[in-house]
């Protein structure tokens, strides 16, 4: 299933020339490194969004929601955590369970302890996917970013 991935970067043509500079002499390593360690580049989160073929998508919303029904067994309980209605949280997880072949959340029709949702391993497997990406995310934004870090206009 194709994919797509949309990433722009603004730069002046100062901060390009010294980056180049400082690529091609390679005196400014440890300057990096330290910018990468605690400047504002470090710090950016990425907020990635995968869009599938048709349109459909997966992103850190529907991570998250996942991740919360892991940690609380209910579509509403982790709806309620992140601030959304039940109604909000089910078609979600249901827009990502058609996304794939295998289900990615199960729910249970309520009972005398009332229902619930588990994840399944297909599920847990996914989060861990997106984690790993949003990680290497972060390191390539911290590794392309840093040569700009100072030129970052104010907070």
């Amino acid at each position: 299933m194709p994919c797509r991935w949309l990433v722009c970067i603004v730069a002046s043509d100062q901060a390009i020339e010294r980056a180049m500079k400082e690529k091609s002499t390679g005196g400014t390593l440890a300057r990096r490194q330290r910018l990468q360690e605690v400047g504002r580049v470090a710090k950016a989160v990425p907020r990635v969004r995968i869009i599938f073929e048709g349109e459909s998508k997966i992103g850190p919303g529907k991570i998250d929601l996942l991740d919360a029904i892991g940690e609380t067994g209910s579509i509403s309980a982790a709806g309620r955590q992140l601030g959304m209605s039940y109604r909000r949280a089910w078609l979600l997880v249901d827009a990502v369970n058609k996304l794939f072949l295998r289900p990615v959340v199960v729910a249970s029709v309520g009972g005398q302890h009332g229902g619930g949702a588990e994840l399944t391993d297909f599920g847990r497997a996914l989060i861990a996917a997106y984690r790993r990406i949003e990680e290497r995310t972060r390191s390539v934004i911290r590794e392309e970013l840093s040569p700009f870090e100072s030129d970052l206009a104010g907070e």
